[in-house]
């Protein structure tokens, strides 16, 4: 454990991932980044226009691109995309760099934090978002338990109190 620098977290979207993510890097004084807001620095364009330029397969592959160059820093907090777990190279790149967190939450507190967001293609569709919520969970659930040393739910507390907990935890693993 104590060779593990880098905190990766992985769930599904509306799970908290960047908002614990900004917590911890403050608490633990590390530099901390997003997967989607570096994808959009990079491109000067939001998820939602990479999504539609280029295709869900277009996005991955810069994903994973970006995620393969932020997981070789050292000492970083990085919320990763929703779905960046689907590529079996960014899931072994998570699991050998750093300490992975899997951070759950229901499908209805998804839909609570996700409903008046615009940036989320995948659910920008014309299918309920209730349906494909819990199509992304089943194909994706798997995903984030093989790689994750540790998981957190984050339906029922703060963001603050979750990266409370998850320090915790960490302390008591060194």
């Amino acid at each position: 454990m104590a060779d593990k620098r880098n905190i990766f977290l992985i769930g599904p979207m509306g799970a908290g991932k960047s908002t614990i993510g900004r917590q911890l890097s403050q608490q633990l004084n590390m530099e901390f980044y997003d997967s989607d807001q570096e994808i959009e620095k990079r491109t000067g364009a939001d998820i939602s226009w990479v999504f539609d330029l280029e295709g869900e397969s277009g996005f991955r592959a810069r994903e994973e691109r970006v995620i393969n160059e932020l997981t070789k820093l050292n000492g970083i907090i990085l919320a990763t995309g929703g779905g960046s777990v689907t590529s079996k190279i960014t899931r072994n790149r998570l699991s050998s760099r750093g300490l992975v967190i899997y951070l759950c939450t229901t499908i209805e507190k998804q839909l609570h934090r996700t409903q008046r967001d615009k940036k989320r293609p995948l659910l920008q569709v014309n299918v309920p978002a209730i349906d494909v919520l819990r199509s992304l969970s089943s194909e994706r659930d798997p995903l984030y338990k093989e790689i994750a040393d540790f998981t957190f739910r984050t339906d029922e507390h703060s963001a603050k109190i979750v990266a409370i907990k998850i320090i915790n935890l960490l302390e008591k693993n060194n």
